[in-house]
């Protein structure tokens, strides 16, 4: 259990230290360059991104071997939404790398997860301030939907990319007379998104609830 706790604690600080990097960077880039920094917000900071993503993956397995008691279906899809929007849509078009909805979609992304592994580093610990409490548990219930909204309009802005160019569209030779075009299958996870949306949300409350209920309030004070 200490292993465990020292693991989690160590996974939490590298992830705070990728999301702390990227939001002070978007707001220094922004501060000196204004508009012209988003543009190329991804060029700047998203190898960076990616690798957070990546390891947040490892999330999925916390829970899955029992180190971590989240509920495991709101953060696997709250992990793949995040996958399937950095790496499938907006890593294999160059083109909608530079739209300003990329640099929205960071931000709210890296606000809230600093947000998080702030808590969740000082949680390993048996520390808990009550601002903080309150703020992990309440501003991902705003925040959220704002983000899924920026995935949808990612999503959006890239279907006339992946019309023209056929990314990821597949059609099998003969015998197959089977064919795979890529837009639709964006446009039926739009659907996938805003449902899963709905099921977070009421998660997220959920779990206000559960921590931020008086008589927690009151131990967590003790």
């Amino acid at each position: 259990s200490f292993t465990m706790n020292i693991y989690l604690f160590v996974y939490d600080l590298l992830q705070f230290c990728g999301h702390s990097w990227i939001f002070t960077n978007m707001i220094i880039r922004f501060m000196t360059f204004g508009k012209d920094s988003l543009a190329d917000t991804f060029y700047s900071i998203g190898l960076v991104m990616r690798l957070c993503q990546l390891l947040s993956v490892l999330e999925i397995l916390h829970i899955l071997i029992g180190i971590d008691k989240s509920r495991l279906l709101p953060r696997f899809l709250q992990i793949t939404e995040r996958i399937i929007v950095l790496f499938v849509v907006i890593n294999s078009q160059e083109e909608v790398q530079g739209k300003y909805v990329v640099c929205v979609l960071f931000f709210l992304w890296n606000l809230l997860d600093v947000v998080r592994y702030t808590y969740n580093m000082l949680a390993r610990m048996g520390i808990y301030y009550l601002p903080l409490t309150w703020l992990n548990f309440s501003l991902c219930i705003p925040l959220y939907p704002l983000s899924v909204l920026a995935k949808g309009f990612a999503i959006c802005v890239s279907l006339p990319y992946f019309e023209s160019f056929g990314t990821y569209s597949i059609k099998l030779p003969f015998p197959f007379t089977f064919s795979i075009y890529f837009p639709y299958v964006l446009k039926m996870y739009l659907l996938v998104l805003f449902t899963g949306m709905c099921f977070i949300i009421q998660n997220l409350f959920y779990e206000r609830t559960a921590h931020l209920g008086t008589g927690n309030i009151k131990n967590k004070r003790s």
